[in-house]
């Protein structure tokens, strides 16, 4: 079915933002549980509080993993959807800066929030637990500050992608 674009769309056809925030949040989750918990096997969800030193602790460890994989699948779903959503109701003006630039807020935001929250305020795990504990903060740190540099990166990737619709849209709205 072909819908006609009414003026209306021209205001309504952005990319959709929160897609590519989902999909980085959701593709950060997968890099730290992949890489981190199951490749590298740095920690797992609960490792700083369940030590993995015993079967039943490594048990309860991947299912909280398992858990975790979960939503970050969720967030993937959910970006997904609102992409396919918009990109099947609106002309959509499609953004490779915008689509790396969500996404790398959506990563750096996970990462940072994920860092704060999880290594320092809950302390359920930190990000190298193989490394003596005296390094382990230099690790920690390391990740906060890898999500900030992607959030900022992605925020002037957008901000490209947001300048070069405005001029698409302004040559599309003034006369030939």
């Amino acid at each position: 079915m072909v819908r006609k674009t009414t003026p209306h769309d021209a205001h309504d056809s952005h990319f959709p933002l929160s897609a590519g925030v989902l999909f980085g949040l959701g593709l950060g989750g997968f890099f730290d549980g992949i890489i981190l918990h199951q490749v590298l096997q740095w920690h797992h969800m609960l490792s700083s509080w369940y030590p993995v030193n015993t079967v039943e602790n490594l048990e309860l460890n991947t299912f909280w993993d398992g858990i975790f994989h979960s939503a970050t699948y969720l967030f993937v779903l959910a970006g997904l959807f609102i992409l396919w959503r918009t990109a099947r109701t609106k002309h959509l003006y499609w953004s490779s800066d915008l689509l790396v630039g969500t996404m790398l807020v959506g990563f750096g935001a996970f990462n940072t929030v994920e860092g704060l929250v999880n290594h320092h305020i809950l302390g359920v795990h930190r990000v190298n637990e193989l490394v003596a504990e005296s390094q382990r903060i230099y690790w920690d740190i390391g990740f906060i500050v890898w999500g900030v540099v992607m959030l900022v990166v992605g925020y002037f990737y957008v901000r490209r992608g947001q300048r070069k619709f405005e001029a698409v849209s302004a040559a599309k709205r003034s006369p030939s």
